[in-house]
């Protein structure tokens, strides 16, 4: 089981039960018409694409919630770089158990594994500098699971994972409230009332609001949202290691490296999960 601290069984389970309750309701009537009862089959997972896989896991969960009687040959791993004709893994027993939990698998595994190779593609831009390469909640409704653990796949680092596991003041936050000050007392005063401790980020917009909140206790992590490079460079000699600095919006491949040597401790690329293209992938049946 993967370390992530969301992977747990039931978070994994739940997401599947949702899943094949939305694909197959009260049952696949296409296959339980067409095919019979007792016939037997096994198929391919073939790769049409080239990238990094993802969601190997994840297929035969699903495929053993569905029918504990299918038994998988696994021939490429999550993570594992993949090229067009390798074959993913094999799947074997009831054919009409295989054919109703296809299009599951294959949701599932394309969007992961896209999702997977551009976190790959990004890493590697910025490798050699100290910046680590972060997600963000800007995910699928109901698909955050698979997205941020393809993320980690990937080779990326999950940011949190939703609004219960740490404090991030956004700029709504923080105007609604008052200022940072208001914002982050507010919060301090909220998380001694109901006896947790969280991590509070607060978003600056500008180097004002950096010098302002350098001197505010509680902060741990400062990001710096749509910062020129110039701004981001002299943010970070003004923080000078008070704080952990993200980078986040308008970050794209043309200047992330120009980012990252700025000397932020991570950047946050949305488009991780909202704006990638799924890897061709198709389930044959061979016999």
């Amino acid at each position: 089981m993967n370390a992530l601290p969301y992977l747990t069984e039931i978070a994994i389970q739940q997401f599947i039960e949702r899943s094949l309750e939305e694909d197959v309701g009260e049952g696949d009537h296409s296959t339980l018409g067409a095919i019979p009862q007792q016939k037997q089959a096994t198929a391919r997972l073939l790769v049409k694409d080239v990238g990094v896989l993802a969601g190997v896991e994840l297929a035969e969960r699903i495929f053993n919630t569905f029918d504990p009687k299918l038994e998988l040959r696994i021939l490429k791993k999550d993570g594992d770089m993949i090229n067009k004709g390798d074959i993913a893994f094999e799947v074997s027993g009831s054919a009409r158990s295989i054919l109703s939990t296809e299009r599951v698998v294959l949701n599932c595994m394309q969007r992961m594994s896209g999702i997977a190779t551009y976190t790959s593609r990004l890493k590697k831009i910025i490798a050699g500098t100290a910046a680590t390469l972060i997600d963000t909640r800007k995910t699928t409704p109901n698909f955050r699971i698979a997205e941020k653990w393809a993320v980690a796949i990937g080779g990326g680092v999950n940011h949190r994972f939703a609004l219960y596991d740490m404090i991030m003041l956004k700029d709504n936050h923080i105007d609604i409230a008052g200022g940072i000050m208001e914002a982050v007392a507010n919060t301090k005063a909220y998380l001694r009332a109901i006896g947790k401790t969280l991590k509070i980020e607060v978003e600056t917009r500008t180097l004002a609001e950096v010098r302002e909140s350098i001197n505010i206790d509680a902060i741990d992590v400062i990001m710096l949202d749509n910062m020129s490079l110039v701004e981001m460079k002299e943010a970070v000699l003004t923080i000078d290691g008070k704080c952990k600095i993200e980078a986040s919006g308008g970050i794209t491949e043309s200047n992330l490296l120009a980012v990252a040597n700025t000397g932020v401790d991570f950047i946050s690329i949305g488009a991780l999960t909202h704006s990638v293209k799924s890897l061709d992938l198709s389930l044959k049946v061979v016999h």
